[in-house]
C-alpha cells in the first residue's frame, strides 16, 4: 500500500463522511440516514444517501457509491493518492512519505500543475513584451481591455517552434514533464516542439486556483482555429469550465453557459461575471455537478447557428430532470448586406451593448418554451396536415412534463399556436405518455423475468459464475462490516473458498485489516477496486441483514459457500479424470495405428 495503513485509518477517522459530503451536497436526515440530490447525475428528487453508521454513500438512482475517499476521487476528479492528500490537507494531517508508483504519479501531477502555472506566467509576460504585439493587436480589435486580459491571465505564444520549451527547461522542467502537461509534442523524428504557437493563450483555472490547462485562439487563418490542452493527469475537458474560478464569486442569481471562451471574456467585461464556457465539448454531467455548487439556474446562451441549436437541445435533454431551472437566451440574427447572419454573445455585446443583452437575459425563455418554439419552426401551421403533425410532436414534449399544471399551460400555448383545441392536445399528450409507460413496463417485465441479472455486477469481468454462492459471499462481507466481532480469532472461512474473485478480494482486504487490529471500512477498498466494482460492493452493503442471530446467519452463509466450493472441487476433479481417460483413449488409438 502506498500510504501507511495507520495513517489511512486516522485520515478516515478524521474525515467524517457526512461532514465531507455536506461541503458539496445539502443533506436532510431521514431516520438514521441522510439524503440529498445526487452530485453524480441530474435529478429533482433526492436519491443520494449517506450513512453515518457505515461511513458510506450510495445513490439509488445512478448506483454510485463508496467511502469518503471514493467521494473525493469522483467529485474532485482526483486519483487515489491525490484524494488522500486532499483529505489530509482538510484534516490538517501531515502526509507521510509515499512509496512506489503512486508517489511518482502524485509527484508528476504536482509538477504538471507547477509547470502550467509557470507557462501561464511566461505567456502573460510574452504578451506584455514586443513579441506579444500581434496578440495585443488582436485583443484591441476584439475590444478586450488590458484590465480584462489581466483578470483572465491572457497571454501570447510566439511563432517559434521551441520558445516555451527553452524557457521551461531553463527553469528545470524535463521534456517528459512538458509532454505530460500537453505543452509540448514529439514529432515523428523524435524532435520536441511547442504545441501552442502564434496564439492567444487563455489559461484554464479551476476552483482551487490551479492552472489545469489552456485554451487558445490562432492569429492567422490556419487550422484549428481553437485549440485546447489535451487530456492530461491534471486536465479533463469533461470536468472543466472556463472562468469557473471567477464565476464562483459572482453575486448574480444564475450562471450563463456559452460556447466560446471569448464570449465569456466579453460578457465579463460587460458586467456579466456569471458566464462560463465548456471546453470544446457538449455539456457533460460532470460539468453540471460543478455548476450545481454555485447556482440552481442555468441560462443557455449558445450561438444561433445550427451547431448552437443542436448544443442547446442536447443540454436541455441532459438537464431535463435535474434540479436546475433552465432558461434559453436566443440571440437574434444580425443583418449584413440585407442577409441574416449568425451572431454569438461577443457579437451581440459589441453591436448592441450590455443593456440590450440584459434585456434579452431577463426575457429569456424557459427550456420548454424554447423547445416548443423549435418544434413550431419545423412545420407550416397554415396547412392542416402540418398542424396535425405539429400537434403530435408538441404533445410528445408535453407528455414528458411532470407537473399537471405545466401540461395545462403548455397545452394551451400549443393549442393557440396551431388552432387545435387544448383538450385535443392534452388527449394526444396522454396517448404519448401511455405509450412511454407501456414501453417502460415492457422493459421492467423483461428485467423481472430475469431477476438474477439485477443481482449481478454491471462490470462484465466481475459477473458471478455461481450466483447462489456469490449471494452468500456477499452476506459474509456484510456481516464482516456490520459486526467484525464475529470474525475475531481464526477466520471462519478462507477467501479461497469464494466463487467470485471480486468478493474474495474484498473479503481478503477487510479480513487482513481486522487481523492487523484495524477496523474494516469501505475506504480500505478505494485503491483496490475500480469505480464500477466499488459501486457494486456499496450496493451489496445496502441490502438488509439480520440484526439478531447474526452468528447463525454467518454459519448459514458459510455452509452455502462450502457446499458450492465442494461441488466445484468435485466437478473439477471429475473433469480432470474425464480428460485423463480421453487422453489415454487417444494414446491407445493412435499408438495402435502407429504400431500397426
Amino acid at each position: 500500500m502506498a500510504f501507511p495503513a495507520r495513517f489511512l485509518d486516522e485520515l478516515v477517522a478524521r474525515s467524517d463522511i457526512v461532514d465531507v459530503i455536506s461541503d458539496y451536497v445539502q443533506l436532510k436526515k431521514k431516520g438514521g440516514t441522510l439524503f440529498g440530490l445526487c452530485p453524480f447525475h441530474s435529478e429533482k428528487t433526492g436519491s443520494f444517501s449517506v450513512s453515518p453508521e457505515k461511513q458510506a454513500y450510495y445513490c439509488f438512482g445512478c448506483g454510485k457509491g463508496g467511502g469518503v475517499i471514493n467521494f473525493i476521487m469522483d467529485e474532485e476528479n482526483l486519483s487515489f493518492p491525490d484524494a488522500v492528500r486532499f483529505l489530509a490537507k482538510r484534516a490538517n494531517l501531515e502526509v507521510p512519505e509515499e512509496t512506489g508508483g503512486s508517489r511518482e504519479a502524485g509527484r508528476l501531477r504536482q509538477r504538471v500543475l507547477a509547470l502550467n502555472k509557470d507557462a501561464a506566467r511566461f505567456y502573460y509576460q510574452t504578451l506584455q513584451s514586443p513579441d506579444g504585439q500581434a496578440v495585443q493587436a488582436y485583443l484591441d480589435r476584439r475590444r478586450i481591455t488590458p484590465r480584462t486580459a489581466a483578470r483572465f491571465g491572457m497571454g501570447a505564444s510566439v511563432d517559434r517552434w521551441d520558445a516555451l520549451i527553452a524557457a521551461m527547461t531553463e527553469k528545470g522542467y524535463t521534456k517528459a514533464e512538458l509532454i505530460a502537461a500537453g505543452l509540448a509534442v514529439q514529432g515523428k523524428g523524435g524532435r520536441l516542439y511547442d504545441k501552442f504557437r502564434n496564439r492567444l493563450m487563455l489559461p484554464v483555472i479551476d476552483v482551487r486556483g490551479d492552472v489545469i490547462g489552456f485554451g487558445s485562439r490562432v492569429l492567422d487563418g490556419s487550422e484549428p482555429k481553437y485549440m485546447n490542452t489535451s487530456e492530461t493527469i491534471a486536465y479533463s475537458k469533461r470536468r472543466a469550465l472556463y472562468a469557473i474560478n471567477l464565476v464562483r464569486k459572482s453575486k448574480r442569481p444564475n450562471i450563463i453557459l456559452c460556447e466560446g471562451n471569448l464570449d465569456v471574456v466579453t460578457l465579463h467585461q460587460a458586467g456579466f461575471d456569471n458566464a462560463v464556457a465548456s471546453m470544446g465539448t457538449a455539456l457533460t454531467v460532470e460539468q453540471t455537478r460543478l455548476l450545481s455548487r454555485y447556482t440552481k439556474e442555468i441560462v443557455l446562451c449558445y450561438d444561433n447557428d445550427n451547431a448552437g441549436k443542436l448544443a442547446t437541445e442536447r443540454a436541455l435533454e441532459l438537464l431535463n430532470h435535474s434540479e436546475f431551472t433552465v432558461r434559453v437566451l436566443q440571440l437574434p440574427n444580425r443583418m449584413e448586406d440585407g442577409k441574416p447572419m449568425k451572431q454569438d454573445a461577443d457579437d451581440f455585446i459589441k453591436n448592441h451593448g450590455a443593456a440590450a443583452f440584459e434585456h434579452l437575459l431577463s426575457g429569456s425563455e424557459n427550456g420548454v418554451a424554447y423547445r416548443m418554439a423549435e418544434i413550431a419552426g419545423q412545420y407550416d401551421l397554415s396547412a392542416d396536415d402540418q398542424r396535425v403533425a405539429y400537434s403530435r410532436a408538441v404533445s410528445a414534449l408535453i407528455a414528458t412534463l411532470e407537473s399537471s399544471a405545466e401540461r395545462e399551460v403548455y397545452a394551451a400555448r400549443a393549442a393557440e399556436a396551431c388552432g387545435i383545441s387544448k383538450d385535443a392536445i392534452l388527449s394526444e399528450a396522454r396517448r404519448a405518455f401511455s405509450a412511454r409507460q407501456k414501453e417502460e413496463r415492457k422493459q421492467q417485465a423483461r428485467r423481472d423475468l430475469n431477476p438474477a441479472m439485477e443481482l449481478q455486477p454491471k462490470e462484465r469481468g466481475s459477473r458471478y459464475e455461481n450466483l447462489r454462492s456469490a449471494l452468500a459471499e456477499e452476506g459474509i462481507i456484510r456481516l464482516l462490516m456490520l459486526d467484525s466481532a464475529l470474525f475475531t480469532g481464526a477466520p471462519p472461512i478462507a477467501p479461497e473458498r469464494f466463487s467470485s474473485p471480486l468478493l474474495a478480494k474484498v473479503y481478503q482486504t477487510l479480513l487482513s485489516a481486522l487481523q492487523e487490529g484495524r477496523q474494516p471500512h469501505l475506504s480500505l477498498l478505494a485503491e483496490e477496486l475500480t469505480g464500477e466494482e466499488m459501486n457494486h460492493i456499496t450496493a451489496v452493503l445496502q441490502r438488509p441483514e439480520s440484526r439478531t442471530e447474526r452468528d447463525k446467519a454467518l454459519r448459514d452463509y458459510i455452509t452455502t459457500v462450502n457446499i458450492e466450493a465442494d461441488r466445484r472441487c468435485q466437478s473439477s476433479a471429475a473433469d480432470l479424470l474425464a480428460a485423463a481417460i480421453e487422453k489415454n483413449k487417444e494414446k491407445k488409438q493412435y499408438g495402435g495405428k502407429l504400431n500397426g
